[in-house]
This record gives C-alpha cells, sequence and structure tokens, in this order.
C-alpha cells in the first residue's frame, strides 16, 4: 500500500510517500510544496490545491494521511495553517483517497513510544524505520514521513 502523509502549512506543505509491504516500509519520495510570502493568502491557498491535486493524481496514494493542528500561539498563523489544512483535506476527499488524521501527539507516541519526543528524536525514527541514510530534509518533509508512517501503522483497510 501506498501511503501519502502531508505536513500542512501555509508556507510550507510536507510530503512524504512510503510503502508498506508486510511489515516493512520504504520511502518513495519526499519534498515540499511552497508558496511565497509576497503572494495573498487566497492566492497561496490556490497553488497548494492545486499542487496537491496535481501530487494525489501522480502518485495516486491507497491513503492520505494529514497532521491534525496543535496549539499556536499566534492566532492569525493558526487560521492560516487551518485553512491550508482544509485545502489539503478538500483535495484528498475530491481524489476519493481515504483519509488518516492524527496529531502530533498520536504521531510521536506511535513512532518513538513517547508522546512528547522532540523533534530529533522523531527525525531519527524516521530514518530508522525508513532505512535511509540520512535524516530527510526539509523538516517538514520528514514530519510528513512520520505522518504516512504512523497511517500506515493504524490504518487497517477493510477489504
Amino acid at each position: 500500500m501506498l501511503f501519502l502523509g502531508i505536513d500542512p502549512g501555509y508556507a510550507i506543505v510536507g510530503y512524504g510517500v512510503i510503502k508498506k509491504e508486510k511489515s516493512t516500509f520504504k520511502a518513495k519520495e519526499y519534498g515540499t510544496i511552497q508558496t511565497s510570502p509576497d503572494i495573498p493568502i487566497e492566492e497561496r491557498l490556490l497553488l497548494i490545491y492545486n499542487d496537491c491535486k496535481k501530487l494525489l493524481k501522480e502518485i495516486n496514494p491507497d491513503v492520505v494521511a494529514i497532521e491534525q493542528l496543535f496549539f499556536y500561539k499566534n492566532v492569525t498563523t493558526a487560521m492560516n495553517v487551518s485553512q491550508a489544512r482544509g485545502i489539503v483535506v478538500l483535495a484528498a476527499h475530491q481524489a476519493k483517497k481515504p483519509i488518516v488524521e492524527a496529531t502530533p501527539l498520536q504521531i510521536k507516541q506511535a513512532l518513538t513510544g513517547y508522546g512528547k519526543a522532540d523533534k530529533q528524536q522523531m527525525q531519527r525514527m524516521v530514518q530508522t524505520l525508513l532505512k535511509l541514510k540520512e535524516i530527510p530534509k526539509p523538516d517538514d518533509a520528514a514530519d510528513a514521513l512520520a505522518v504516512a508512517l504512523y497511517a500506515a501503522q493504524v490504518h487497517n483497510p477493510q477489504i
């Protein structure tokens, strides 16, 4: 099965694709969708939407995993990230893909056994589980791979 993990944002959307075969995981690709701070939020959202639709069509994942938002100190940032996350959910739903959602706490707990693992611990676990030579960069892509790994561990299709 192919899992597409998404770490939503409005400046940078991380994505990571993993393939699950039995109990092994393999990274297929990862990267980011980036938008410029010089354009209005509505144009940034449209770019994210179009790029997500393209990504979904090219990859054709079996499942899309999307990180849920956690508390932000800046309300404006939280609102913009929420809007970008909504765009990703819409694109996945339109593509008729099952969606798995998880909080950062759930992802950390599943991958490291500790819900308060720091970013470095998470990145090393992603590297280890996917047998990568180095930690995936940028951080947004590594986070998206973690989301995909979480979904691959918890998703039980009714086939």
